[in-house]
């Protein structure tokens, strides 16, 4: 074998075995590539926190187109001012007693953490209640006991009754006005008295007289007490009581009358006067923030909100009203809203001669929640039945 061939021969094992080399190395199974590390997980969103459940106990139907409808309203207020914050429901025609209390408890059942009772005869059930579940708040509208867990709420319905005086006063013909009442309680004789007073301020020779019902919403019986008023010889009315079977009543009749608790306008057009009007929606909404920002606190004494607080008014004057009622008007609510004027500073007088009021004397709050007496001018005996 010449050199040559050896050559070729070397040349061709070493390209064989670079080849197989390269075969073998191709033949690997080839090492899978790290799986990339997860992504973090997105941040799962908080839970939204439950609404916090706010109830109310009604004495009449929504509908009322009087007291129960401007606690509903005032109700729908805070639905819009707390959003889906809070969850809000009411029970509606309660009685008063122990009806209230069964209520009352199943509200609690229900898991509501704020419970509003908005008459006069719940205040005795509603501290039961109270006392039984001191982790729940309650809220007592016009009463006067209170407890750790229970406030008291009022406004000074008397602002606007004296207001629907001065307008009475103004319009009346015959001298003689006429009040169709609920319940013999200070808060309703307080209004009478109130009511006369304003007449009294415009026109010295104003009387009035007074039919009780017994009841805050009854409008048979309403409708009754107002027609025996008229045949009586009032030809301007106001009511304590919750409908508006009064001014429908004056507005069949041909005479004149007021709204109550809420603008009545709509109920009797050519009676109505105007309407002294509640407006609880300030009140509502300060208790239900309290509850939502753990501020609520016991209050000794009850809150007790007029013209000044925005929580009374008087609206929609009739048009044939003459301007110079107006203008009273606007003098006395100007004066309520900025303590100028005091409806009950002396000498005022109760119908028997007695002084009850010295001159130039401001009753205060106390007395007035304890008014069981009528002012002069206005006829008849307080009823001495149960003031509950």
């Amino acid at each position: 074998m010449t050199d040559v061939q050896k050559r070729n021969l070397m040349k061709l094992a070493a390209l064989t075995a670079v080849g197989a080399a390269a075969l073998a190395g191709c033949s690997k199974t080839e090492a899978p590539a790290p799986a990339p590390a997860p992504a973090a997980a997105a941040s799962a969103p908080a839970a939204k926190p439950e609404p916090v459940k706010v109830a109310w106990a009604y004495v009449g139907p929504v509908g009322d187109g009087g007291w129960t409808y401007a606690h509903d309203n005032a109700r729908k207020a805070v639905e819009k001012e707390f959003g889906d914050k809070v969850q809000t429901s009411f029970v509606e025609k309660v009685p008063e007693g122990a009806d209230a209390e069964r209520v009352f408890r199943d509200l609690v059942q229900q898991g509501n953490k704020m419970i509003f009772g908005t008459t006069f005869g719940y205040m005795e059930p509603m501290l039961k209640v109270a006392a039984d579940n001191p982790n729940v708040k309650f809220e007592h509208a016009t009463g006067y006991k209170t407890a750790p867990n229970m406030n008291v709420y009022d406004s000074r319905t008397y602002e606007g009754a004296y207001m629907a005086g001065v307008i009475a006063g103004k319009m009346t013909k015959t001298n003689t006005l006429g009040v169709v009442g609920s319940v013999p309680i200070p808060e309703v004789i307080r209004n009478i008295n109130s009511f006369t007073l304003g007449a009294q301020s415009v026109n010295p020779k104003i009387k009035t007289k007074v039919v009780w019902v017994g009841d805050w919403f009854n409008p048979p019986k309403e409708t009754e007490a107002a027609t025996s008023l008229i045949n009586g010889g009032a030809d301007v009315l106001m009511q304590n009581t919750d409908s508006s079977a009064v001014l429908q009543t004056a507005e069949k009749m041909g005479k004149r009358a007021f709204g109550w608790d809420s603008d009545m306008s709509s109920y009797g057009p050519k009676a109505h006067l105007g309407s002294a009007v509640i407006n609880w929606a300030p009140y509502y909404i300060k208790a239900v923030r309290s509850l939502l920002d753990n501020t609520w606190k016991a209050e000794p004494n009850k809150t007790w909100w007029g013209v000044k607080e925005g929580a009374i008014d008087f609206v929609s004057v009739a048009a044939d009203v003459p301007d110079e009622a107006k203008k009273k008007l606007d003098e006395v609510k100007a004066g309520l809203k900025d303590g100028s004027l005091v409806i009950w500073k002396g000498p005022i007088t109760d119908n028997t001669g007695k002084v009850v009021v010295e001159k130039d004397k401001a009753a205060d709050d106390a007395f007035l929640g304890g008014i069981n007496f009528y002012v002069k001018g206005v006829e008849g005996k307080v009823p001495g039945g149960d003031k509950k």
